[in-house]
C-alpha cells in the first residue's frame, strides 16, 4: 500500500511541471520584419540637393516650431492642433484602444465576485426548506496554458501602439496641410495684387484705344483686342477671388474654428525662410522615421499574434470555477452562525468536432497577416515614392523659379520697349497688347512657382517624417 502513497506526489510533481512548461508556451510565429521592397537609395536625379552638414538634424528630429518661421503660420498650426476634429478623433482612438487593451489584460487574471444567493422549496418530507449562501466566487477563469489569452493581449498591445503612430501621422498631415493652405492664401493675395494692377493698366489701355478709335486713329480690331484683354483680366480677378475664398474656407476647416482677428502679422512668400537642406538619408530610414510605416508594422505584429491565438484554439481549454463563503438555512444567522462552504470546479474542454471552425479561423488569421505584409510593403513603397518626388521637386524647382524670374524681367523690358516704340509709331497696338498679355502670364507663373517651391519643401518635411516631434518649452517661446 506504500507504492500508491509514493506515486501520488510524483504524479502531482509531474503535473505541476507540465503546467509550468505549458504556461510559458506560445504559438505566436516568430516575427521577422519583411525586407523593404524598394531600392537601396533614392534616384540619383531626385537625390540632388544643396550640400548639407553631415551633422544636420533629420526632418523627424526637427520640431515644426523650428522648421516654420512665420509667426502667423505658427499660430494657425497651434490652433489646428488644439481644435482639428480629425486629430481629436485620432487621440480618442488611442483612448479607445487603450481601454480594449485593458480588457484583454484583464482576461489574464481571475475575476472575483461577491454575492449572496438564497433558495426556498419543498423537501421530500413536504416541509419548506431554505438555503442561503454568501461569499466570493471565480467563474470560468481560463488557465492560459497554451497562450491564447496572452496572444490576444499582445495583439491588443500592438493595436494600441499602432493607433499612437496613427495619431502622429494625422498630426504630420495636419501641419503640412495647414502650411500648404496658408501658402496658397499668400499666393492668392499676390496673384490678386498683380491682377488688379493689370486690370488698371488694361482699363487705361482700353480708354486710350477708345479715344484713338473715336478719332479714327485705330481700327475696330484694335479696340476689340483691348476690350478682350480687359475682360480676360476681369475673369482672372473673379477666379482668384473665388479661389482665395475657398482656400480660406479650407484653412478654417483645418484650424477647426473661425480665424481669429488677433493673428500675428504674416510675412510674404519670399521671406518664409523654410529649411531647404533637409537630409534625405537612405530609404531604410523610412522604417523608423515615418509613423505610417511604423503603424503598418504594428498592425502586422497584431495580426501575427492573432495567429498564435488561433493555433492555441486547437488545444484544450482549461477553466476554473470556484467559490468560498458561508451557508445557512436561516438568513438571520447566515453571517453569525453560518457554516463554511466552498466549491472547486475545474473543467477541461478538448475540441473534437467543430465543423472546421478552428481551422478556418487559423487560415483567416494567416491570410490577414499576409494582407498586413502587403500593406506594410505598400506603405514603404508609398513613402519611397513620396520622398523621391519631393527630392525631385527640390532639385528642379529652384532652377525653374530662377528661369521664370529671368523671363519675367525680360517681359518687363519687352513691355517697356514695346510701349516706347508704340508711342513713337514704330510698333503696332497688337505688339503692345501681346506684350501686356505675356507680362501678366509671366507674373502669374513666378508667383505660382514660388508657392510650388515652398509647398514642396513642406511636403519634403512631411514625407521625411517631420512634424510630430514636440518642442521644448524654450523652443515654443
Amino acid at each position: 500500500m506504500s507504492k500508491p502513497s509514493i506515486a501520488r506526489p510524483a504524479l502531482r510533481l509531474a503535473t505541476l511541471s507540465a503546467a509550468l512548461w505549458l504556461a510559458g508556451c506560445s504559438f505566436i510565429p516568430t516575427f521577422s520584419r519583411p525586407a523593404a521592397p524598394v531600392a537601396e537609395s533614392f534616384p540619383t536625379a531626385a537625390a540632388q540637393a544643396p550640400a548639407a552638414d553631415a551633422s544636420a538634424r533629420t526632418a523627424a528630429d526637427i520640431e515644426w516650431q523650428t522648421f516654420f518661421k512665420d509667426a502667423r503660420l505658427k499660430r494657425l498650426i497651434e490652433l489646428a492642433l488644439q481644435n482639428n476634429r480629425d486629430l481629436r478623433v485620432a487621440v480618442l482612438n488611442i483612448e479607445q484602444t487603450r481601454a480594449k487593451l485593458q480588457v484583454a489584460r484583464a482576461d489574464q487574471l481571475p475575476t472575483v465576485n461577491a454575492g449572496i444567493s438564497g433558495s426556498r422549496g419543498p423537501a421530500a418530507s413536504g416541509a419548506i426548506t431554505s438555503s442561503y449562501t454568501a461569499g466570493l466566487s471565480v467563474t470560468a477563469y481560463e488557465l492560459d496554458f497554451f497562450g491564447r489569452v496572452r496572444a490576444l493581449s499582445q495583439a491588443a498591445q500592438a493595436q494600441l501602439l499602432g493607433t499612437e503612430e496613427a495619431r502622429k501621422t494625422v498630426q504630420i498631415s495636419l501641419i503640412a496641410s495647414v502650411a500648404n493652405t496658408y501658402l496658397n492664401l499668400l499666393a492668392d493675395d499676390e496673384l490678386l495684387r498683380a491682377t488688379r494692377e493689370t486690370l488698371k493698366t488694361r482699363q487705361e489701355s482700353l480708354r486710350l484705344m477708345q479715344l484713338k478709335y473715336d478719332n479714327e486713329a485705330a481700327s475696330k480690331l484694335d479696340l476689340s483686342s483691348a476690350q478682350s484683354l480687359l475682360e480676360a483680366a476681369k475673369v482672372s480677378l473673379a477666379q482668384l477671388t473665388r479661389q482665395r475664398a475657398q482656400d480660406e474656407n479650407a484653412l478654417v476647416l483645418l484650424v477647426g474654428q473661425p480665424l481669429p482677428a488677433d493673428l500675428p502679422a504674416g510675412v510674404p512668400m519670399a521671406e518664409q525662410g523654410l529649411l531647404a537642406d533637409l537630409p534625405a538619408g537612405v530609404p531604410s530610414e523610412l522604417l523608423v522615421r515615418r509613423p505610417d510605416v511604423r503603424q503598418a508594422e504594428q498592425n502586422l505584429l497584431a495580426l501575427n499574434a492573432n495567429i498564435g491565438a488561433a493555433r492555441a484554439a486547437f488545444f484544450p481549454r482549461i477553466t476554473l470555477t470556484a467559490s468560498a463563503g458561508v451557508a445557512s438555512n436561516d438568513l438571520d444567522t447566515l453571517f453569525n452562525n453560518g457554516t463554511s462552504a466552498w466549491s472547486f470546479v475545474p473543467q477541461l474542454l478538448m475540441p473534437l468536432f467543430d465543423a472546421g471552425r478552428n481551422q478556418a479561423n487559423l487560415e483567416a488569421a494567416k491570410v490577414n497577416k499576409e494582407i498586413a505584409v502587403a500593406q506594410y510593403e505598400k506603405a514603404i513603397q508609398t513613402g519611397f515614392r513620396e520622398v523621391a518626388d519631393a527630392l525631385a521637386g527640390r532639385a528642379t524647382l529652384g532652377d525653374q523659379l530662377q528661369a521664370q524670374t529671368a523671363q519675367l524681367e525680360a517681359e518687363k523690358t519687352r513691355m517697356g520697349l514695346t510701349d516706347l516704340r508704340f508711342q513713337n509709331g514704330v510698333a503696332s497696338s497688337f505688339d503692345v497688347l501681346d506684350a501686356q498679355r505675356s507680362l501678366f502670364t509671366a507674373q502669374q507663373a513666378v508667383v505660382q512657382v514660388q508657392a510650388l517651391q515652398l509647398q514642396n519643401l513642406v511636403t519634403l518635411y512631411k514625407v521625411l517624417g517631420g512634424g510630430w516631434t514636440e518642442a521644448t518649452a524654450e523652443q515654443k517661446k
